[in-house]
């Protein structure tokens, strides 16, 4: 009882009438925004201490912490609130503005957090900040490898730090090279490259590229990794000058997998694990949601995906997530743990007590984010 009548409260909160594709109201988005986060920077209070996911000890500049910081600062930029920036500002200062496993290297999921670093730079410019950032970059930029990114997850984690390289030093060499690394994934990784123009969407690394099937004989298309793709999609062209020669090329794919993803929400708001099959641990889960939210809502503020078609998907998945998956405290239920498909972290429901707590509430303070700057 206690659930359905929070869940009734924020509904009102967060939502107006559905009729005519009003849009939430934005006090009660950002409120159930800065509910969540209040309740994960509570529990975190240091932000420089390691995590404890998966029964380790690990740097809090961990991808999965990354990924929250990138929603952190999409909060900050909607509610620039000063205990936000000190926040990741002391997480970047703790780990002197570098990665994990030292820093110099090709792994995206190391270099994700320059996605914040560069932000906190932008607000307030200091050559140190970003000295590591630079060197990596030139690294990464200056050395023939295109084939990093083997799979699908590593391009939210990477392409968006080139981007942002691009526009801070005025250099389309960084675009340039974020393209042929991600061509190099969807056109050639595995074989064929992970990308399944037929269907829309891409197989999450070579392993689930046919003749590997679901249960139910579908193509397996797992939902936070389609999810990190899109999502990356968006952040690089909103990046990005409008003219950036394979701006055409990105939004192609944005459109194909928009209309993708459109054909299989499910009737509640969310999206299965597996995607096309509802079958295999299929049940309502957040992160890919909010991933597909987050670049469906963009899409319709940047005129690129009708209002008419999208709004309504954009609105059962945020009003599913804002009354169904937020608890009364702020944490966040329905949220697959780490993995690359279907099974892993399962079972997942309100309940469950997920290994890293962080890159889910990430992803859903960058979905809340463009919701509340739809208009």
């Amino acid at each position: 009882m206690k659930k359905s009548i929070f869940g009734l409260a924020l509904l009102i909160l967060t939502s107006a009438p559905l009729f005519g594709q009003q849009l939430p109201d934005r006090k009660g988005i950002l409120k159930t925004m800065e509910l969540a986060n209040d309740t994960f920077m509570t529990k975190h209070a240091d932000p420089s201490a390691p995590t404890t996911g998966g029964g380790k000890l690990r740097p809090s500049n961990i991808w999965t912490r990354g990924v929250y910081y990138e929603g952190l600062m999409a909060l900050h930029q909607i509610c620039p609130r000063e205990k936000y920036y000190n926040y990741a500002y002391a997480w970047a200062e703790f780990h002197k503005w570098g990665f994990r496993d030292g820093n110099v290297t090709r792994n995206a999921d190391n270099y994700c957090a320059a996605q914040t670093y560069i932000d906190l730079y932008n607000l307030c410019p200091n050559p140190e900040k970003l000295k590591n950032t630079r060197a990596n970059m030139s690294m990464l930029l200056n050395t023939p490898q295109n084939n990093d990114w083997t799979w699908i997850d590593a391009i939210q984690m990477g392409m968006p730090v080139f981007a942002k390289m691009g526009v801070l030093e005025n250099d389309t060499r960084f675009f340039e090279k974020a393209w042929k690394m991600y061509e190099h994934t969807r056109n050639i990784q595995g074989g064929k490259g992970l990308w399944n123009p037929a269907d829309g969407l891409w197989w999450r690394d070579a392993d689930f590229c046919p003749p590997y099937k679901e249960p139910n004989g579908a193509n397996c298309y797992w939902s936070r990794g389609n999810g990190w793709v899109y999502a990356a999609l968006c952040r690089v062209m909103d990046i990005m000058p409008a003219k950036e020669m394979h701006r055409k090329a990105y939004l192609a794919d944005f459109k194909a997998m928009s209309k993708a993803l459109k054909a299989c929400q499910r009737s509640d708001g969310f999206w299965n694990v597996s995607l096309h099959d509802s079958t295999h641990f299929g049940g309502k889960e957040l992160t890919g949601t909010a991933l597909f939210a987050y670049g469906m809502a963009w899409g319709i503020r940047q005129g690129i995906l009708p209002r008419a078609d999208y709004l309504p998907v954009v609105l059962k998945a945020w009003n599913a997530m804002a009354t169904q998956a937020v608890h009364p405290d702020g944490y966040l239920g329905f949220v697959q743990g780490t993995g690359k498909e279907p099974k892993d972290s399962q079972p997942v429901n309100y309940d469950t007590v997920v290994d890293f707590d962080d890159f889910g509430l990430g992803c859903f303070l960058l979905a809340g984010s463009e919701m509340y700057k739809l208009n």
